[in-house]
This record gives C-alpha cells, structure tokens and sequence, in this order.
C-alpha cells in the first residue's frame, strides 16, 4: 500500500504536467520558390513546367519569370537588361503586365531564349 502511494506520488508530480502542457505553437518560415531555384538546371525546369502549366495565363509566367529574376539577383538583372530594377518587379509581378519586349530582354540576360514548339 505504501508503495502504491509513493507511485501515485510520483506520476501526480512528474508525469502528470506533462500530459497537461499546451504545446508551443509552431514557427514557419515563408516559402519563396527563389531560394529553390539555385541552378541553371532547376531554372529551366522550373520554367518549362510553369510553362506547361501557364495555359494562356500570361499572369502565371509573369510571376514565374519574376521568380527566376529574384533567384538570379534583381539588381545584376536589372543592369544586364538596361531596365530599372523596380520596373523588373512591377513588371514580373501578378499584378504586371510586362512586354514582350521586356520578357525577351530578362530571358537572354538570364542566358534563355524563347523557342516556339508545336502544340
């Protein structure tokens, strides 16, 4: 019987709180597809999926495109295409619409093309 208490001793001191405890609520960092894409490689895949998931959405490569900017460095792109780092962002954004112009000028600094395919 003593030992029964001594138990119920225990388990009320030590392991009792712990079932109890509320748990510490969770961190999560935000996702930027940017930080993945760290290769010449997973760039282009990147964007032939994106493409091939776009549709006739110009919005989704746009912001696609934007992405691929962010991973190469703004400010380098920026220079290389001769066009102002925040008309890069306006115009890479969902809310941009950029021209074809400007689409062709970030491809080939990143070291693209555009290449038409049959359907």
């Amino acid at each position: 019987m003593l030992w029964f208490t001594w138990c119920e001793l225990w388990m009320t001191i030590h392991v009792m709180p712990k079932r109890n405890r509320k748990r510490a609520p969770e961190k999560f960092s935000p996702y930027d597809t940017a930080d993945y894409l760290r290769s010449p490689a997973d760039i282009r895949a990147y964007l032939e999926a994106c493409m091939e998931e776009a549709g006739d959405d110009p919005v989704y490569i746009a912001v696609a495109l934007g992405n691929v900017a962010r991973a190469h460095g703004m400010v380098q792109l920026a220079k290389e295409t001769g066009l102002t780092r925040e008309g890069l962002y306006k115009a890479l954004s969902a809310d941009g619409n950029p021209s074809l112009s400007t689409v062709l000028k970030v491809l080939k600094a990143l070291g693209l093309k555009l290449t038409p395919q049959l359907a």
